[in-house]
């Protein structure tokens, strides 16, 4: 009997898509999963750091090109794993746009050994 299930990139990858449908950010719905050994161990989507306006209620708030009254989707996954004690090392992000320079630079400092994106917009 042959395998129909969906396969493991893709499912992780949907569950990232599926993520950026709760981001606050009207200019860029992001959202990310950060899987090790086969396991979701936390997920994230960008809107603004818990208590502050979000973009859906006050605009987006644009230097640069991006919008920095949201914390992006890479940085709040990392940041659950963080605050729970989770370790990242030698995990995997599925993240739904190609990652900004900063949460790049975040996601390989906390060890993550691949990043797989859905778009690059860059």
């Amino acid at each position: 009997m042959v395998d129909q299930r969906i396969p493991w990139n893709q499912y992780f990858m949907a569950q990232a898509v599926l993520l950026s449908l709760r981001s606050t950010c009207t200019r860029l719905e992001v959202g990310a999963t950060l899987v090790k050994d086969r396991r979701i161990i936390a997920g994230g989507y960008n809107g603004a750091v818990s208590g502050d306006n979000h973009c859906i209620d006050h605009g987006c708030y644009v230097v640069d090109g991006h919008c920095i009254r949201t914390i992006h989707a890479e940085m709040n996954a990392l940041l659950q794993c963080a605050k729970l004690g989770i370790s990242t090392d030698d995990a995997e992000i599925y993240v739904t746009h190609f990652p900004c320079l900063h949460c790049t630079k975040a996601i390989l400092q906390a060890g993550i050994k691949k990043i797989y994106y859905l778009y690059d917009l860059s």
